[in-house]
């Protein structure tokens, strides 16, 4: 019986070997672990960064490239958890910033760039009015907060496994961080039950909210029905259909709602179009928006020192204007679309219980055979297999995120592709026999 076949004898043997090999070529990393874990609650300040038995540390990045504490180079396939759409230090990007620095950072003023920056996005993704926050955890808080005053409602329809930021998680149906807001849960692309608890809860559902597809639960899509159906009932009811498309408004030029045919009322924006920096948005309809205009006299106050930062401001002007244009949108989403048939090519071939999920520039590696319409199907999957092609492909130098996502960046063309097919194909065969 040879080395490979020994390995795989069972799933816990391969994963500790796995380890093993990671611990012993990460020793600075580990340094820097245990240094770091005596100021930050286990040496951590955001916690999905964070996985046993302990994570590495990159020191530098260019492009589509990476180098950890060690001096190991990496292909970047997790692009910042979609945030990363630029790759490292765009020059595009990069003079923006240089310029704005040039011009001083915190004016403490309305400034020269935030009106253009914010027609842009008006214009990119169809909304009538919006407003800049730090963050798409800002961003949420803000719309749900809106939409609740709006309509003079309170409770809030979500989804099991949805992601809306660091205090709206429903994995596993909720966070005990989570803001208290009253919420109804539901299960993703389930129209019959859904519909069902927006006519039960209607007379007091404030708003409906959702990715147009889950990203941090599996990059599942929402059928084009589900949606259908939402846009309907809660206009049915009054209730607002709020869409984050924090993650997903990078799969096409004008959002993925763009290309469904449902216009939500608000939608919630951030990651990469802050061009790299920090950055959030909301925006929508006009008469919902406008409740934030500090000439009525009612008008809700938004405070927040970097709303309109003039880096945010000129990096993300830049990056969306200059650098992902329409054209470059379209281009992008289609290497990821090939790139995802072929890897579900790979594993069809090996008969192997493996799949890759997603649109565009986004997918998601589950191991289950078998259709995937919901983060409860994905949680059917194998943990272990998939733990085991997380350490297995960072061996290879591919960098990606624990949970199995990744993501595209500009930079990336056919050879890192490649370089990625070949990971998986070898990740296939060596651990065959855990795979059938």
């Amino acid at each position: 019986m040879g080395e490979t076949s020994l390995r795989n004898t069972d799933i816990d043997a391969a994963l500790n070997e796995a380890k093993e090999a990671y611990v012993t070529g990460a020793p600075a990393s580990l340094a820097r672990y245990v240094e770091a874990a005596t100021v930050m609650p286990g040496g951590n300040t955001r916690s999905v960064l964070h996985y046993a038995p302990f994570p590495l540390a990159m020191a530098r990045a260019d492009g589509c490239r990476m180098w950890d504490a060690d001096g190991r180079e990496f292909i970047d396939f997790l692009g910042e958890y979609t945030a990363g759409l630029y790759g490292h230090s765009h020059p595009v990007i990069r003079a923006a910033v240089n310029r704005a620095l040039d011009d001083g950072i915190s004016l403490g003023a309305c400034n020269m760039i935030e009106a253009r920056f914010a027609r842009a996005v008006c214009e990119r993704f169809g909304l009538s009015r919006v407003r800049f926050t730090n963050s798409g955890t800002e961003a949420n808080l803000l719309a749900m907060s809106l939409g609740r005053i709006f309509t003079r409602r309170k409770k809030v329809l979500v989804f099991n496994g949805g992601y809306h930021g660091a205090v709206f998680g429903f994995a596993g149906g909720g966070s005990p961080i989570n803001v208290p807001f009253d919420t109804v849960l539901a299960r993703y692309n389930d129209i019959a039950a859904t519909q069902a608890l927006i006519a039960e809860h209607g007379d007091d559902l404030a708003l409906v909210i959702l990715e147009p597809m889950i990203g941090s639960g599996g990059c599942i899509s929402a059928s084009a029905d589900f949606l259908v159906m939402l846009r309907q009932e809660t206009s049915r009811v009054g209730a607002l259909l709020v869409l984050d498309e924090v993650m997903t408004s990078r799969l096409a030029a004008g959002g993925l709602q763009s290309t469904l045919g449902v216009k939500p009322d608000l939608t919630t924006l951030g990651k990469y179009i802050g061009g790299g920096m920090s950055f959030g948005a909301f925006g929508g309809r006009a008469e919902i928006m406008d409740l934030f205009d500090p000439r009525r006299a009612d008008a809700l106050p938004h405070a927040g020192t970097f709303n309109n930062n003039v880096l945010t401001m000129s990096a993300g002007l830049a990056g969306l204007t200059d650098v992902y244009t329409p054209e470059a949108a379209a281009a992008l989403n289609a290497r990821g679309d090939r790139l995802r048939g072929q890897l579900n090519a790979l594993c069809r071939s090996a008969d192997a219980k493996m799949q890759f999920t997603g649109q565009g520039s986004m997918l998601a590696v589950h191991m289950l055979r078998g259709p995937l319409s919901s983060p409860e199907d994905a949680a059917r999957g194998d943990a272990k297999l998939k733990e085991l092609f997380f350490f297995d492909l960072l061996s290879r130098g591919i960098w990606l995120a624990r949970r199995g996502m990744m993501t595209l960046s500009l930079p990336i063309g056919d050879a890192e592709c490649n370089a990625l097919l070949a990971a998986v194909e070898e990740f296939v065969s060596a651990r065959r026999s855990l795979l059938e």
